[in-house]
């Protein structure tokens, strides 16, 4: 039988990674999409998604999109070198919220599926960020559905397997699925040296849910 196709998408990081490893089964994901819109970490994002696709032999395309990135007050899109997250107050939403972003990228993933005739986008939304993000929730998911059938002639639909899942989960999950972690990059900041800064919102999650999950030691990969 043949699987289903699909595009995800991809920024090298955590819920996006084991959401390619969750679904790659059952689905035959075709196109990863990595974008940049000027946030700090668009080059380590890049790179580690690249690597992914070719591990996975997947097409990876990038999608420049400058204007996001211009009209944008999030922290994560200022450059300043000397920017510290703490100061900014990064746990809260609005400091890290670029502008509808997460449905820019559905509406352009679902602009590749109905061209090419694919069925899914894969989504990394997950229970935990479902709780500060709503364009990470279940309703969310829901309602790109019900437009997306209104907009592409295949009704293309948004599958988020790590939808139910809290963070520590999603490591288990990785480790469940053999995912070799050390390839994601799942840091706001760009360090310019393959690690994580250990300070922002994302490298605190990431700390948490590795320390609560059946591996501990992974925080060496990282920290």
């Amino acid at each position: 039988m043949n699987k289903p196709k699909a595009v995800i998408l991809l920024s090298g990081g955590l819920d996006s990674f084991v959401s390619l490893a969750a679904a790659q089964n059952n689905y035959d994901i075709k196109l990863a999409l990595t974008f940049d819109y000027g946030q700090r970490a668009a080059d380590d994002e890049i790179k580690a998604s690249k690597k992914i696709c070719e591990i996975y032999n997947i097409e990876h395309k990038v999608i420049k999109l400058p204007f996001l990135g211009n009209i944008s007050n999030s922290a994560l899109n200022n450059n300043d070198e000397n920017l510290e997250f703490d100061n900014l107050g990064i746990n809260s939403m609005k400091a890290v919220w670029v502008p509808n972003r997460n449905g820019l990228f559905l509406n352009i993933a679902a602009c590749f599926c109905d061209a090419l005739g694919f069925q899914y986008i894969i989504f990394g939304a997950n229970k935990e960020e479902a709780g500060t993000f709503s364009d990470n929730s279940k309703e969310f998911c829901a309602t790109a559905d019900e437009f997306l059938k209104y907009s592409t002639l295949n009704g293309v639909k948004v599958l988020a397997p790590l939808i139910d899942l809290e963070k520590f989960e999603i490591i288990n999950l990785a480790i469940k699925l053999n995912v070799d972690l050390s390839l994601l990059k799942s840091c706001y900041n760009s360090t310019g040296k393959g690690r994580h800064c250990g300070v922002c919102e994302s490298c605190k999650r990431l700390k948490n849910a590795i320390l609560k999950s059946s591996n501990k030691d992974l925080i060496k990969l990282f920290f």
